[in-house]
């Protein structure tokens, strides 16, 4: 089945230098940009992490420190990468939990100032796991009858969640053909962040969703603990989710002054 676009859909995968997504870095990014009259194009950029590839990542991936000594930075190409997903909404394996976070930090490293939240997301791994719980691999061959050779090679990994995807739509008849749909189906909650430290309930309030302070809302302990605040950002959590509690707080600020204007 052929997807049903209003917007390009751009499908990525990243090989990194590791999961932690405040310290690792990206080394390889592809990407495939679906277009809504079906036109195809797809790019790969290897990019210098400047940081040492550790050797049991690129067991994963095999890419090594001399394959990207040359490569540009990601604050070289970073901002050609944002201006080819411009406008595009965004799918992946796995993407909503790892790949988006780690991009959105690479964009603020870099100094580049990016709204990823205003994109859609598909996390075709997300629709995998709630249908049959498998791998990447395993889902290219249980959805595409087609073996996974150059598995953990982001173009290949990239390329294949497409066909999975699309083989998803064609399995799964209550699937609906519409990435708002798609992407509310892949969500597994309403986070703020993308690294899911802060989520919004029904009645759209930002509350913690970890440690001491767990489903308590963002604001209120700002108030009665205005030391979390600064714990937070000095401490190491992902700088998307220090923008978003500064936004937060600074929201919460003005609004006091405001109040007592009154």
């Amino acid at each position: 089945m052929e997807l049903n676009l209003k917007n390009p859909l751009v499908f990525f995968d990243l090989e990194t230098t590791g999961i932690d997504i405040v310290n690792d870095r990206i080394v390889e990014i592809s990407y495939l940009k679906v277009h809504p009259n079906g036109k195809e194009e797809s790019k790969t950029y290897l990019v210098n992490p400047t940081i040492p590839i550790p050797a049991k990542s690129t067991a994963i991936h095999g890419i090594k420190d001399e394959d990207i000594k040359d490569a540009p930075t990601f604050t070289e190409v970073g901002k050609t990468i944002l201006k080819e997903i411009e406008g595009c909404d965004l799918a992946g394996y796995n993407s909503n939990k790892f790949d988006i976070p780690l991009l959105a930090e690479e964009f603020l490293r870099a100094g580049i100032d990016v709204d990823l939240k205003k994109r859609k997301f598909i996390d075709v791994q997300v629709i995998y796991h709630k249908k049959e719980q498998r791998t990447l691999s395993a889902a290219f061959k249980f959805y595409c009858n087609k073996e996974l050779t150059d598995a953990h090679s982001a173009h290949a990994d990239t390329m294949a969640t497409y066909e999975i995807l699309k083989a998803q739509l064609d399995k799964y008849k209550d699937l609906k053909n519409d990435i708002e749909e798609l992407a509310k189906y892949s969500s597994h909650n309403n986070n703020v962040d993308f690294a899911g430290r802060i989520i919004i309930d029904e009645k759209g309030v930002e509350r913690f969703n970890f440690g001491k302070y767990k489903g308590k809302s963002v604001e209120e302990i700002f108030e009665k603990d205005p030391g979390y605040y600064g714990w937070m950002i000095n401490n190491d959590f992902p700088l998307y989710t220090k923008k978003v509690l500064t936004n937060i707080k600074l929201r919460g600020a003005f609004g006091n002054n405001k109040s007592e204007q009154k």
